[in-house]
């Protein structure tokens, strides 16, 4: 069976990056632009994985890992968070609040990658 992952990124270049390097390692890529998007999507069919920028217009990704995290048929779906703010403050938060993993940009095509088969692989 094919796993999917859902990305969850404002920048198109960051999305067509990713969807490249995830499809070439064999996994279903589907894409939004804003947390409400990524909502609807993940509560309409959960993704494998999800990984999520902080950065969004709207509902950002804290806010959209909070409401995965507070809902019981997506309370341990993997979420990667991937931002180019390096501050620690912004990866204790994205710890506190449950996130899996965390990546930051600019990121190493390998580690996401790798980051996403492992996840999906526990």
């Amino acid at each position: 069976m094919t796993r999917r992952v859902l990305i969850v990124e404002d920048e198109k270049n960051i999305v067509e990056s990713l969807t490249f390097l995830l499809k070439r390692a064999g996994f279903a890529i589907d894409a939004v632009m804003d947390g409400t998007a990524a909502l609807q999507r993940i509560g309409d069919d959960p993704p494998d994985v999800v990984i999520l920028d902080v950065n969004l217009p709207g509902t950002d990704g804290f806010d959209v890992l909070r409401a995965v995290r507070s809902a019981p048929a997506t309370r341990d779906l993997p979420v990667v968070m991937l931002t180019a703010r390096m501050q620690q403050q912004d990866r204790r938060m994205a710890e506190d609040i449950g996130a899996t993993e965390f990546i930051a940009k600019p990121f190493s095509n390998a580690h996401v990658v790798d980051t996403v088969k492992r996840l999906i692989d526990r």
